[in-house]
């Protein structure tokens, strides 16, 4: 990576050559090439006081160095000689040094040997140049004498290239050197303390170490500055700064302490010259002056340079930190948009319907006022990049690319949130007109399903009906269906190839069912112009019609209110025959006007429909018929498994998920199998097997009752999906209200609950019937006989669905129900009860007064329950029935006639020891129970029967109980039976009763002798 300020190194190399101006001009004042020592250095050898620079200076300026009178002289080391003369020689400017150094020796109070000595040494010792050297001789006369003597004889002896001038008194020397430039020893006015001298040059001399040092020191910062790399973090730049600016604080104080001590020793060497006013300062206090001066203007000048580089470096550090902070926000606004446009790209462009187009736009919305903080962010991030390049940041080429970028990421969001927002409303446009031709469609295919086609045989019905089918036609114009065709044609562009799908599917359905609607409305039209006879009820007969065979399972009815029924709405139009119709069918045959033959067919109570075929209506025209009603079949069926599978997906499927799991009440948990019972299993056949079987019989109506026969046994699931609806109603109160189904409704957007769609598989089962109906009045020929039975066995299942959702209602019965065989019948009656055991008051009290009770008649048991009606949470009443009182059939009998009442009829138990009196609502109901109670006790006839027969070979009487018991259970519901004479004999009443004790008893009885081959279990004979 590039060195820090790399673009402004020159900033760095000036301060760094300034301050090594510095450096060399305080080395140059303190000559340090010549004098490396200092005072601080010898200051014990400079207190010795033999040799002194005392500021004195010759004629032509040379300087004066003294070696005053110092009786040690000798003893001072050469090393302290050399060391102090050095020092001295080196204080003075060059251009004084240069003139040369006039030494003057004192030995006045000395020996000869000592002047000797002493100009031994300097001769062999003087560093710096000489001019002249003045010795002042002793002044006693003998040592006088031998220093005239010794200097003559020893001159050459010094080696000097100067004059020695051997000088007797002060006189002689002010001859040589002004007074003026001597001190007072030596009999001049120059003022001198040597200790003041040695306090000055050491002031002087730290002074000058402080500039030095403190140049050093910035020489050093700007060398780490020069070496230190440009962090790459926001927190790395602030400590960065920090540091730096504690450095440049330290130095700012050092550069501080310096000046103030240069001014400080300044101010104490101009205060000598102000003692006095003659008072002036020798050359050397000015020289100490003049280098002070020159340090503090070095010094200043560093200062200044120092303060000027720190100015545009401390600008660079905040730039930088400005960029890392820049940088940074950058990164995050990056992340935070990225993000942003990844939810936007992860957005799908269509939904699948309004429902998911609307919650695509709702979280579109959601997500562009989630962004919207972000994208303003980013905005104003690139406005103060904007503001960093107009300040003349350093990193312009850095932050121009990236304040683009932003804008650029902003822009592509708010265009791409712009264009999902257009194609998605375009889409719920799209889906909207499918769903209003969709909901239209479906109106028109339950209008024409149910529309009463029996009531269209007259002109007024027909003319009625044709009537609500334009009525219908014209509601299309105004719903404006036609304007999905444009939509389809404007937006063909923008939309999926999903959609156009759907949208050709709907327009093609929107076809089918105008053309469908065309096809009636001919119909209507040409039944509306003739003018039909209605059809009148005729009087239903006891013998089945000649030209049908005799179904072999023929429905029956209990004579009671049915759950079935009253859940199902739709099919209160089914089983509307007179209330005393025989159960088996009639036909007749009448010419009505115009010669049109007419055939009625009166089927049995439960669910009869009339079978009426116009005998001069063409084949073509029944094929036409029959063609259509198979198609109202088939779209009724794919709409049931559309409803279907929307509650499995959309209530049933989003149990599992995750997002609405704090949704769901505690009451569901884990009883979905009780609320939607077994749905899934209605569903996977109706969408797998039963849909496509029926789609295969469009083109072949004739085949739609072997559909049904193929498939009873699975239709057989509603019978446990019946059973359960009372429960998943129960729980369907207690949590109905709770969020999750509210958001799973929205999220469909059902108009009706959860509970209306759970109620449609108890609707479907009821339709199939009214469908094969339809049919059988437009067929004849190829297939009838399988719609029969297959309107037999779809009224078989109902009553079986009906029977079993009495059957879970009983309450306090001991056994197991499941081993009373099959439950053939249940109703309501009243009953008397005649017995022959009791209190004389009880039977008369019995015998008036009726008793309500609810019957139902198993294979192998009758039970006699009390219904009772609950009514819950103000909710409709649900029926119950108490257990009362069973008989065993084994040991029942039956008195077909009562006499007084038609539709009464008796059961007596253990030879008449126990008698009911059971009076029918209706003689229909009483029919059916007397047919059944026959068909039961004659299979135990016949059971008897082949038990006798085998017991006669040998066969053991446990075995023949047990054949006995499957016989019966057994028993063929074909039997006919032949009518006994009023009054039985008494014979006929002992075999009956033998043949109740056989059943009772088994093996712990045998047959009697007397047991005829056959005989009647039945009376006939009204009860006197």
């Amino acid at each position: 990576m590039l060195c820090w300020l790399r673009e402004d190194e020159m900033s760095v190399q000036e301060l760094l050559q300034r301050v090594q101006c510095v450096i060399t001009h305080v080395d140059e004042i303190m000559q340090q090439e010549i004098r490396p020592l200092l005072s601080v250095d010898i200051i014990e050898q400079l207190h010795r006081q033999f040799a002194l620079l005392s500021g004195g200076r010759g004629k032509d300026g040379a300087p004066i160095i003294i070696f005053p009178e110092y009786s040690g002289f000798s003893d001072v080391p050469e090393e302290d000689f050399l060391n102090v003369v050095t020092y001295l020689t080196s204080i003075p400017s060059l251009d004084a040094a240069s003139i040369g150094f006039i030494i003057i020796i004192d030995r006045r109070k000395d020996k000869w040997s000592s002047v000797k000595a002493s100009l031994s040494r300097i001769a062999g010792a003087f560093p710096g140049n000489l001019q002249l050297v003045l010795v002042l001789r002793p002044s006693r006369f003998f040592q006088r004498a031998i220093a005239d003597i010794g200097i003559k004889l020893h001159k050459d002896d010094f080696k000097m290239k100067v004059p020695i001038v051997m000088l007797n008194s002060l006189s002689d020397l002010h001859g040589y050197v002004d007074k003026s430039q001597l001190t007072r020893e030596l009999g001049g006015s120059l003022e001198y303390c040597h200790s003041q001298w040695i306090h000055h040059r050491t002031a002087v001399e730290n002074f000058a170490m402080t500039v030095k040092t403190t140049a050093q020191m910035l020489q050093k910062f700007g060398t780490d500055l020069a070496e230190t790399e440009l962090p790459n973090d926001v927190q790395c730049t602030k400590d960065l700064l920090i540091a730096h600016t504690d450095k440049h604080n330290n130095l700012k104080d050092e550069l501080k302490l310096a000046l103030k001590q240069g001014t400080t020793l300044l101010d104490c060497i101009k205060e000598q010259a102000a003692k006095s006013e003659n008072h002036k300062l020798n050359p050397d206090e000015m020289e100490n002056q003049t280098t002070v001066e020159r340090l503090l203007a070095q010094l200043d000048e560093t200062e200044n340079a120092f303060e000027q580089f720190w100015c545009k470096h401390h600008l660079k550090l905040e730039q930088c930190l400005q960029l890392r902070h820049f940088e940074q926000d950058f990164r995050e606004m990056k992340v935070s948009l990225d993000s942003l446009m990844d939810s936007l790209t992860s957005l799908p462009d269509t939904g699948d319907c309004v429902a998911r187009d609307e919650h695509l736009l709702k979280d579109l919305k959601k997500l562009e006022e989630k962004a919207l903080p972000t994208l303003e962010k980013a905005q104003l991030h690139a406005l103060h990049g904007d503001q960093l390049i107009q300040s003349n940041h350093y990193a312009v080429d850095s932050i121009r690319p990236k304040c683009v970028e932003l804008r650029r990421v902003c822009d592509d969001f708010s265009n791409e949130s712009k264009k999902k927002t257009d194609v998605l409303s375009k889409s719920l446009q799209i889906h909207m007109g499918i769903d209003k031709v969709t909901q239209w469609c479906e109106s028109g295919i339950y209008m024409l399903a149910f529309q009463a086609v029996d009531k269209c045989q007259s002109q007024e019905g027909a003319e009625s009906a044709l009537i609500d089918i334009e009525h219908f036609l014209e509601s299309a114009e105004k719903n404006q269906l036609t304007e999905l065709k444009n939509l389809h044609n404007l937006y063909d562009v923008v939309l999926s190839e999903d959609i156009k799908a759907n949208v050709l599917k709907a327009l093609k359905r929107l076809e089918d069912v105008q053309e469908m609607f065309q096809k009636r409305h001919v119909s209507l039209k040409r039944l509306s112009a003739k003018q039909m006879r209605p059809v009148q009820p005729v009087a239903p007969r006891p013998e089945s019609s000649p030209k049908r065979p005799v179904l072999k399972n023929p429905p029956r009815t209990t004579g009671s209110q049915q759950p079935l029924a009253r859940r199902a709405s739709d099919n209160s139009n089914s089983g509307k025959q007179p209330a005393e119709a025989d159960p088996s069918k009639k036909k007749n045959i009448r010419k009505a006007k115009g010669g049109i033959k007419i055939e009625v067919m009166h089927e049995k109570s439960q669910g009869g429909s009339t079978h009426v075929v116009v005998t001069n209506e063409t084949e073509e025209s029944l094929s036409n018929r029959r063609r259509h009603i198979m198609t109202e079949l088939i779209e009724t069926e794919r709409l049931y498994v559309e409803e279907l599978q929307s509650i499995m997906e959309g209530y049933f499927a989003e149990l599992d998920n995750s997002e609405l799991s704090h949704l769901i009440p505690p009451s569901v948990g884990n009883r979905r199998d009780v609320l939607f019972g077994n749905l899934p299993e209605i569903y996977e056949f109706h969408n797998r097997t039963f849909l496509r079987e029926l789609e295969n019989c469009a083109e072949k109506p004739e085949l739609v009752g072997t559909c049904f026969l193929k498939r009873k046994e699975e239709l057989k699931v509603y019978e446990k999906y019946c059973q359960n609806k009372p429960r998943s109603e129960v729980l369907w109160r207690q949590c109905g209200d709770s969020l999750f189904f509210q958001e799973c409704q929205k999220k469909l957007d059902h108009k009706l609950s959860l509970d209306a769609y759970l109620l449609k598989p108890v609707q479907r089962i009821t339709k199939y019937q009214l469908m094969l109906k339809e049919m059988l009045k437009c067929s004849k020929g190829d297939g009838t006989a399988e719609l029969e039975e297959a309107l037999t066995t779809m009224l078989d299942i109902i009553k079986s669905v009906n029977d079993s959702m009495h059957q879970i209602a009983i309450t306090g019965f001991e056994g197991n129900l499941s081993e009373l065989g099959k439950l053939l019948m249940q109703g309501s009656f009243n009953v008397w009860t005649d017995h022959k055991k009791g209190h004389s008051k009880v039977k008369d009290l019995a015998r008036f007064k009726p008793m309500q009770r609810h019957l139902f008649l198993y294979d192998k048991m009758m039970l006699f329950c009390k219904k009772r009606e609950e009514i819950t949470d103000g909710h409709e009443k649900t029926p119950s029935y108490s257990f009362k009182h069973s008989l065993k059939m084994s040991a029942v009998g039956i008195t077909e006639n009562v006499k007084g009442d038609i539709k009464k009829f008796e059961v007596w138990y253990n030879g008449r020891e126990e008698v009911y009196i059971i009076q029918a609502p209706s003689m229909d109901v009483k029919n059916m129970w007397v047919s059944e109670i026959r068909k039961v006790l004659t299979g135990q006839l016949e059971a008897c029967r082949e038990a006798s027969q085998l017991n006669i070979y040998g066969v053991p009487m446990r075995n023949v109980r047990k054949m006995a018991l499957r016989q019966s259970d057994s028993s063929s519901p074909e039997l006919c039976f032949r009518r006994t004479n009023p009054s039985p004999n008494m014979r006929q009443k002992k075999v009956i009763e033998n043949i109740n004790m056989l059943c009772r008893y088994g093996e712990s009885r045998t047959i009697p002798s007397f047991f005829p081959p056959s005989f009647p279990s039945i009376t006939s004979s009204p009860i006197t």
